[in-house]
């Protein structure tokens, strides 16, 4: 209203430019266009106003749907809190077995590492007076392996085993027996020199077989392992230990491995022991 006001004089004062001076004019002048400005400002001002509150509006629109939902879902969480319950109480039941099955496999390959330490060892005395170069005990991945070499055991291509190897493998034997809990793998290995021939050994597959089941056969029959416990076969030149360049990478790769395990049966009861689902 003032502004109206102040513009109504101003349009009076326009008019009766002939009853002031020319001084008064122009002030009067001035004056009316600050006024026509401020007019243009405030509505400027009016629209912004408009807008912000009309985003204002949308903003409370949206956060009151998002209360809506946040409310929905806490009623239903609430209404759900014997459920959540039950299957908290379920999870830390399945974390407690959990627990306990991993306790017990801890102890069970503490257990069998000992064992496997305890064969090693006396494995390592009763074959002290052994050259190392004829035979190597060592523990690995959990199992007891003895390599024999070739030389030692056999004549050059051939697969009967010679009578200075029956000691050694005498000796192996009373510890196999002694561990009657343990499955035995017997393998045979050769060097990559080919051999053909039309009759047995006819190749190096032929060769690495006879040689791992010669073993098993005088384990079992001059030794008295139990057949049942062994496994015989042959690798031909396929599972090297050194290159096949060198004369004694060769020597090394001719080979008969004996293996020493647990049962795959006590594998087994070890796997029944996991948590039921």
């Amino acid at each position: 209203m003032k502004i109206l006001k102040i513009l109504a004089v101003s349009a009076m004062a326009l008019g009766m430019t002939s009853c002031v001076s020319k001084k008064q004019y122009d002030a009067l002048s001035i004056n009316y266009k600050q006024c026509i400005e401020n007019i243009g400002e405030r509505q400027r001002e009016i629209q912004d106003l408009k807008s912000q509150n009309s985003a204002l509006a949308g903003e409370n629109s949206l956060l009151k749907s998002q209360h809506d939902a946040l409310k929905s879902s806490l009623d239903a969480c609430l209404s759900n809190t014997g459920k959540s319950s039950a299957n908290i109480d379920k999870l830390v039941g399945e974390i407690n077995a959990s627990n306990s099955y991993i306790k017990q496999l801890i102890s069970n390959n503490a257990k069998n590492d000992s064992l496997n330490l305890a064969l090693s060892n006396k494995l390592k005395r009763s074959l002290d007076n052994v050259s190392d170069d004829d035979v190597q005990v060592k523990v690995l991945k959990g199992v007891v392996m003895i390599s024999l070499s070739d030389k030692m055991l056999y004549k050059t291509g051939d697969y009967n085993i010679l009578p200075a190897a029956q000691e050694v493998l005498g000796k192996v034997a009373k510890v196999i027996n002694d561990y009657d809990k343990y499955s035995v793998l017997i393998e045979g290995n050769t060097d990559n020199a080919p051999l053909n021939s039309p009759n047995l050994p006819r190749d190096n597959w032929d060769l690495s077989a006879l040689r791992g089941t010669s073993v098993a056969k005088v384990l079992q029959t001059q030794f008295g392992v139990d057949p049942a416990r062994m496994t015989a076969g042959g690798r031909s030149e396929y599972n090297p230990k050194a290159t096949n360049m060198s004369v004694s990478g060769r020597s090394e790769n001719r080979r008969t491995e004996i293996i020493i395990m647990p049962k795959l049966d006590e594998f087994m009861k070890l796997m029944d022991i996991a948590p039921k689902k």
